[in-house]
């Protein structure tokens, strides 16, 4: 393509225009955590609050890692193969697949072995030296853990993932260090309400249900949806204040885990 003055594509770098975010506030406000209705200052919006939003990168990342604490399972070595079964051979119309042996039960003369025989082996069997886990890439995992962050002070999309914010006043929702001293759950479940979460801890408790499938038999009878993630930075009791909340969960700001930020590789 032949270029002259009037048909360069060049433009100056000043000219370009970053379309990662829509909007951004300069600044958060704080909250008392001896009283949530009072603003103790504000700070600027930390800059991963306004990290690109990637929900393809954090559907990969969250697939991937959430393979990395499955346990091995496979058939075992001999099942469908331990019946002294034999085929028939030839000469006698049938087909000539191994048949159990004996006679007097409905068992003699059944098919064995085989992948379409009733209790017969299955074809490929598992093996528990199948690669289970995935290595994830670090920098892609920071990038999913920073666009979770982002997507997590959108209202649009924190309503999107069903929770109720309504009596929230603004998101991200953050408090004093105080709250991190709390020892008491009624304490932690007073200052949840204070803040706007009264709805949204409704709706939580009433979310409990008993799970479908066998699962309800395996020590993980009852499903329920997740609620607010509480942040903090040093432990001086907030874990035990909120661990006994449904669907609360606690996460340390220097450990931060795509699994609890995006809970089913969903943000929000």
């Amino acid at each position: 393509l032949a270029q002259g003055p009037e048909l360069s594509l060049a433009r100056p770098r000043s000219e370009y225009v970053c379309l990662t975010m829509a909007t951004s506030r300069p600044v958060v406000s704080v909250y008392k955590d001896d009283n949530p209705g009072e603003k103790a200052g504000t700070l600027p919006m930390p800059a991963v609050l306004m990290s690109p939003l990637r929900p393809d990168l954090v559907r990969y990342i969250h697939m991937n890692v959430s393979k990395n604490k499955r346990q091995a399972q496979a058939v075992g070595a001999k099942v469908g193969y331990d019946t002294a079964a034999e085929s028939w051979g030839t000469g006698r119309a049938v087909a000539r697949v191994p048949r159990a042996p004996g006679g007097g039960t409905h068992r003699a003369g059944q098919g064995a072995f085989g992948n379409m025989c009733r209790g017969g082996g299955m074809f490929s069997p598992t093996k528990t030296w199948r690669r289970w886990h995935r290595c994830v890439n670090i920098t892609q995992k920071r990038h999913a853990v920073a666009t979770a962050l982002a997507a997590s002070s959108l209202p649009p999309l924190v309503m999107a993932r069903g929770h109720r914010i309504g009596e929230v006043s603004e998101l991200p929702l953050v408090v004093s260090d105080g709250i991190e001293s709390l020892t008491k759950t009624k304490q932690a479940v007073e200052t949840l309400k204070k803040l706007g979460c009264k709805e949204e801890l409704e709706r939580l408790i009433k979310s409990r249900k008993i799970r479908p499938g066998k699962g309800k038999m395996r020590n993980r009878r009852y499903v329920m949806r997740r609620g607010p993630l509480v942040v903090y930075n040093e432990d001086n009791g907030i874990v035990k204040a909120f661990r006994n909340i449904p669907g609360v969960d606690t996460a340390c700001v220097q450990k931060l885990n795509l699994l609890t930020l995006a809970p089913g590789g969903h943000f929000g």
